[in-house]
């Protein structure tokens, strides 16, 4: 007989499952229609889930769009390790940009911007702490901040993906990150 009073925890399970589907689902209609024609009977009906499960996660279609934004390019994912700040941003500048070269990517992007409003997306929060954590890793750079590589580095990046999606391409990084340093 045991005595753990404690109920047992499950890894995943169904919950996982479902927002897993869900997250599917965001991406496919945003790709379809556009973040700003997906809604959450919409979302729900192609997950297969009922509407109150996405409604008591997220509240309303923007909310639930800046996190699958974030969703994708996962915080706990590894950084590039190295003691060379100009190496570690290369390399992570180059993630975000193949990352968000993917159409649905950028499409869910501008879809997590446009619902961010006044409030700091959590996917610029997420790269802030990263560049935060880069900054930090390397041997001290006078001059580089964690505020200078959002400023070169993500703003461009981010503008790119939303206005200007053609112009990502693999020389943009080290560009960025040159000129970051000059």
């Amino acid at each position: 007989m045991s005595t753990n009073t404690e109920p047992a925890r499950r890894t995943g399970g169904r919950s996982a499952v479902v927002l897993s589907a869900i997250k599917t689902a965001v991406e496919e209609l945003v790709a379809e229609r556009g973040s700003e024609r997906v809604t959450i009977p919409m979302v729900a009906e192609r997950a297969g889930v009922n509407p109150t499960s996405v409604y008591r996660r997220w509240g309303d279609a923007s909310t639930m769009i800046n996190d699958i934004a974030t969703y994708r390019l996962d915080p706990g994912r590894p950084l590039p390790k190295g003691d060379d700040l100009r190496t570690l941003l290369t390399e992570w500048a180059d993630e975000i940009i193949r990352h968000y070269s993917d159409p649905v990517h950028a499409a869910i992007l501008r879809g997590g911007a446009a619902s961010a409003g006044q409030s700091q997306s959590d996917c610029l929060r997420n790269r802030r702490a990263e560049a935060g954590m880069l900054v930090q890793q390397a041997a001290p750079v006078p001059g580089i901040t964690v505020e200078r590589v959002i400023d070169h580095i993500v703003a461009p990046i981010v503008y790119r993906v939303i206005f200007i999606p053609d112009s990502l391409d693999e020389t943009l990084a080290p560009r960025l990150v040159a000129e970051l340093f000059d």
